[in-house]
């Protein structure tokens, strides 16, 4: 058939067109061109072109941007070094070679800038939604990433490391950032940021070669979740310390906005926050240039006592990098005094191995030794076993008072003076000093002081009898239930409810307010003081009621998470014991989980959202709160969903404090529910955060499949759930463990992630079962390289001894307690 003219036309025009690239990835024989971008799945990054404003003439860089706020802010630059100049008849472009390498080509085909990959076959270029670009492999092993090759900007999910080789050496793995040279010019800056190979533990910004930033060495944190108020959101920041590797990273809580540290071209090192209501970038911390602050009219650093500056000149003009020296000599017979909440000196020697007696000991014997800290690096879970002993010889270097801040540890100072019981007066150790007049300092604190003692006369006046009730159920706690010593009713000032209220608020209790009801009593809906509630009505008769109302007040009154659901109030009326909470709109999670009727309102990213919800929660409680908390009874009737499904972690009547070199407990009372409890505790009656690790794993696996863990009906014929699940991974299907409800929502990706996360936390040996940091880190930067999880607990073995406890569940109440709550 004899073609027109007009097709002639189009066939050529098609021929003529250059191949542009597509979506979010780069392919071989598809190059880039200034006139296109590659945006990410999410639309939140875009890779192209760009030209800075004041370029002239016009020079071209390949850059990552931000593709969903208005004002172009740039993350990531290839060819820093090596603009190219723009041209609309001979454009430059980016191309994936046939060798998976990227090669940006100015218009005669000069390759500027490469991957430097070594790897044959059909790979892909594909920009994330973090902001990383990726070349994958046909298997979609990641042959080279852009966040590994820094710019002047820390995006969540990058990660700052230093890499161990073969033989125990450290060396850097990936790059510094390095800040831009001006406002409108992307060069590299003088300024760099990032880990010193040399002490390993510490980070640093250098303008050049000389360090005008230290952060404190590192002291075995590994997650420390941060709020920032202005902009809602919680940003944790993690270490991970590996046998292989040790690095920094950070993920921000679901929900912020575009979150960044940014190493700016003058050198200071900024959190910033998008504000779309401004639209700018709105600095939600700064650390400025220098070791302390000296954009301040007057000097903010200062010696320690015993101590004076150690060029007196340098310092009164603002240069504080010399640090300080002794004012008197110490000598081998001095003490150390303890100083707690101190960002370490610079300058020190790390010793390795140590204990903390072995690290006190190293720094006594030595005359020479100025000071030591120690620290376990392994506290938080990870592996290798590493310990910190650092001493000190010579002039303390960059120091100061960081009282809780995540970094802060206690420097043992030799003092002049001090013997080794520590007898001797306390020194100051605040590194900023603030002076008021001393008149505008008293006249403020005596009109606080009588406003206060007024307010606080009033109210004591009104609760003064509450407090007698509640102090004769406080009274009674003690170590006995994990909860300290010394806990009473003036130590939990929360609002109290009148019983008439209460019984007004819910037509005498009526069944119609009811929305639940649990092992110590029952829970209703009403409204108080104008604000819907949950209240729960603790049973009478129940001597547990009495343990449960005492375990929730001492404890959530003192809590504080968005993961948390909040106690309101409580009322104490002779045998009456009634907490108030915050009422969840959406009720417990497994009254919609397990409900066919509703499960469909728990799409895909609902459900991860819970996931990472709840597991943040379990950290605050581990770790983060300043009393460490086992849960106990973790499942999904106890974990409550808000207005917007997102999770709050309820019910602390079995919970159970440890103190801070505890690890684990054993009890002859077992409380919980079976199927969420792990083997040696339900056993033998031993519990540890590790316990909450098991209980997390079965719920997630839960969350993944929809299945309630007593199911048989679903699990093809395996005797329970986990089980289940051990083998769908094992077989290579564990995508398919995911609820039929979600396949059009869920990301196989995520749903082998959660797999294995959870696979991880229900081992049967609880040493080998992740804390709850690693799996919080693992779930926000959805980690792709996980250990292989072991069988799951009590897999076959023991299937008799299974039986046999849960016919001892319903024969002894003596000896374990079962819940069964309803939703709320």
């Amino acid at each position: 058939m004899a073609w027109s003219a007009a097709r002639y036309a189009a066939a050529i025009l098609l021929l003529l067109m250059q191949p542009c690239a597509s979506d979010d990835r780069l392919v071989p024989g598809k190059p880039l061109f200034p006139s296109a971008t590659i945006v990410s799945n999410s639309g939140s990054f875009a890779l192209g072109f760009f030209s800075p404003t004041n370029s002239t003439p016009a020079k071209l860089y390949l850059g990552i941007w931000y593709n969903d706020i208005p004002r172009r802010t740039v993350v990531w630059v290839a060819n820093r070094e090596t603009p190219v100049t723009n041209s609309t008849s001979s454009p430059p472009s980016l191309s994936l070679t046939n060798t998976s390498n990227l090669a940006l080509s100015d218009a005669s085909g000069r390759v500027l800038w490469t991957t430097n990959v070594t790897a044959s076959g059909s790979a892909a270029a594909v920009l994330l939604d973090t902001g990383n670009l990726v070349v994958r492999s046909p298997n979609g092993t990641a042959l080279w990433q852009s966040f590994e090759h820094p710019a002047d900007t820390f995006l969540p999910g990058m990660k700052i490391w230093i890499k161990y080789d073969n033989h125990g050496e450290r060396r850097l793995h990936g790059e510094r950032m390095a800040s831009w040279n001006a406002p409108d010019d992307p060069s590299p800056g003088s300024f760099t940021y990032g880990a010193d190979p040399d002490t390993l533990l510490q980070v640093f910004v250098w303008n050049g070669t000389r360090p005008v930033l230290r952060s404190a060495p590192w002291n075995g944190f590994t997650v420390d979740g941060q709020y920032q108020a202005s902009s809602s959101a919680y940003i944790y920041v993690a270490i991970v310390n590996t046998e292989e590797d040790t690095y920094l990273s950070y993920s921000l809580s679901d929900g912020a906005a575009h979150t960044r540290y940014v190493l700016t071209y003058s050198g200071e090192y900024q959190l910033q926050t998008w504000n779309g209501s401004s639209s700018a970038w709105a600095v939600l911390g700064r650390w400025p240039y220098g070791y302390c602050d000296s954009t301040m009219a007057a000097p903010t650093c200062r010696c320690l006592d015993g101590f004076e500056p150690a060029n007196a000149e340098e310092w009164s003009g603002g240069v504080f990098s010399r640090g300080c020296r002794r004012t008197a000599a110490s000598r081998c017979g001095d003490g150390f005094l303890a100083l707690p909440g101190m960002k370490a000196p610079d300058k020190f020697v790390h010793v390795r191995n140590r204990t903390a007696g072995e690290c006190a000991a190293e720094c006594a014997k030595n005359c020479s030794c100025v000071a030591y800290a120690y620290a376990d690096l392994s506290s938080g879970g990870t592996k290798g076993g590493m310990t910190r002993c650092l001493v000190w010889a010579g002039d303390l270097i960059d120091t100061e008072k960081m009282g809780d801040m995540a970094g802060g540890e206690t420097l043992y100072l030799r003092s002049a003076g001090m013997d080794f019981s520590g007898s001797r007066r306390r020194a100051k150790t605040n590194a900023m000093k603030i002076v008021l007049p001393t008149v505008l300092v008293s006249s403020i604190v005596i009109l606080a002081g009588i406003i206060l003692a007024c307010f606080k006369f009033q109210a004591r006046r009104r609760i003064r009898e509450d407090h007698k009730k509640l102090g004769l159920i406080l009274g009674g706690t003690g170590t006995s239930d994990g909860l300290g010593e010394g806990n009473t009713a003036q130590d939990f000032e929360f609002p109290f409810v009148r019983f008439e209220d209460i019984v007004a608020a819910t037509d005498n209790f009526s069944e119609a307010c009811k929305i639940g009801q649990g092992g110590f009593g029952k829970v209703y809906k009403a409204v108080l003081s104008g604000k819907e509630v949950a209240i729960k009505r603790l049973s009478k008769d129940s001597e547990q009621g009495t343990k449960e109302f005492r375990n929730e007040v001492v404890l959530i009154a003192r809590l504080q998470h968005r993961n948390l659901v909040r106690l309101l109030a409580c009322s104490v009326e002779g045998d009456e014991k009634m907490l108030v909470y915050e009422y969840m709109p959406n009720k417990s999670l497994d009254a919609t989980l397990f409900d066919n009727s509703r499960k469909m309102l728990l799409d895909w990213p609902k459900r991860f959202n819970i996931i990472k919800g709840v597991a943040r929660g379990l950290l605050y409680l581990h770790q983060d709160s300043r009393l460490t908390i086992i849960h106990r009874d973790l499942k999904a009737a106890n974990v409550l969903l808000d207005g917007e499904m997102k999770p709050k972690i309820a019910d602390f009547g079995m919970a159970r404090l440890f103190n801070d070199n505890q690890t684990k407990a054993n009890t002859h009372r077992v409380v919980g529910t079976y199927g969420y409890m792990a083997p040696e505790y339900a056993m033998e009656g031993v519990f540890s955060i590790k316990s909450d690790v098991y209980s997390f794993g079965v719920l997630l696996v839960e969350i993944v499949t929809g299945i309630r863990r007593s199911s048989v009906d679903d699990i093809m014929g395996f005797p329970n759930l986990i089980i289940y699940a051990w083998n769908m991974w094992k077989e290579g299907k564990a995508e398919c463990l995911a609820d039929p409800s979600i396949k059009d929502t869920c990301l196989p990706d995520e749903i082998l992630l959660c797999s294995q996360v959870a696979l991880l936390c229900v081992q049967e040996n609880p040493d080998d079962r992740p804390h709850m940091p690693f799996v919080v880190l693992s779930l926000e930067n959805r980690s792709t390289t996980l250990p292989k999880p072991n069988q799951p607990a009590y897999f076959a073995q023991r299937s008799t001894e299974m039986q046999q406890m849960r016919d001892n569940v319903y024969n002894s109440v003596n000896s374990l307690t079962l819940t069964n709550i309803e939703a709320r």
